[in-house]
């Protein structure tokens, strides 16, 4: 099994980057990434595919909340959507390719792929290959995860040296519409773990204490958590996970 670099247990990791739109850090921006590397925190983005293939570090299946733009990400080019701007900041959308060059194994980068199909089932592939080729001989440390666990196991075919894990959840019929209830019952219960290959889950941080959360850590499993908005919380959810994926503070480095 590939094994998660260290630093991605020891170095907060911030979640879409170091946002503050107050400050002109939109999320998932150069400059919320630039500004997590100038902290010394590792980096959490998000990637969903371009009309033409490409990866681009982006969270929303659509522009409407994060751009003055309308529409599916889906159905722009990569130029496009590099040419629309991040709304509370002064760049347009990277690419993955961009946010690699920038990174450069200076700090540990955890890439969350998005589900492509909207029930987390098997329609997957594009965004894993283009992923997978922006990737390829990047030399830091860097890790992949995504719900969709057909997307973990792509990504462990596609690049099976690189670490990888389940985003795991409580999966409740209000957060999770469109994913049918048995399909929800089923990843509930995080049963795709051993199958992928996965080294480690990033979970709910309020669904912590669920009884297979336990299970899989006992059994080696390294547990990481989603997502922390105050100190108070980070100290709740570190009785067990080992980090925390945070946002709005500035999470403090472990002693």
């Amino acid at each position: 099994m590939t094994k998660l670099d260290p630093a991605f247990l020891t170095v907060p990791l911030a979640h879409r980057a170091l946002h503050d739109v107050a400050d002109g850090r939109p999320e998932n921006s150069r400059a919320a990434i630039r500004a997590a590397m100038a902290a010394g925190y590792g980096i959490e983005i998000d990637l969903q595919l371009s009309a033409d293939g490409r990866a681009m570090v982006f969270h929303d299946y659509q522009l409407e909340r994060l751009t003055g733009e309308s529409g599916a990400v889906r159905q722009r080019t990569a130029d496009q959507l590099g040419e629309i701007g991040l709304t509370g900041g002064d760049e347009g959308i990277p690419t993955f390719a961009e946010v690699l060059e920038i990174v450069d194994g200076q700090v540990p980068l955890l890439v969350e792929l998005k589900d492509q199909d909207g029930i987390l089932g098997p329609n997957i592939g594009a965004l894993e290959q283009a992923t997978a080729e922006d990737a390829a001989g990047y030399g830091g440390p860097i890790a992949f995860m995504s719900f969709n666990p057909h997307s973990v196991a792509e990504m462990a075919r596609l690049l099976p040296q690189v670490p990888r894990g389940i985003v795991t959840d409580g999966y409740g019929a209000e957060d999770w519409p469109l994913v049918p209830a048995a399909r929800r019952d089923a990843l509930r219960e995080i049963p795709d773990y051993d199958r992928v290959g996965a080294c480690f889950i990033s979970h709910q941080a309020s669904d912590l204490g669920r009884a297979r959360v336990t299970e899989l850590k006992a059994g080696g499993a390294h547990v990481l958590c989603w997502t922390i908005r105050s100190p108070e919380a980070e100290a709740e959810a570190r009785k067990v996970a080992e980090n925390v994926t945070f946002e709005q503070y500035l999470a403090p480095f472990p002693a």
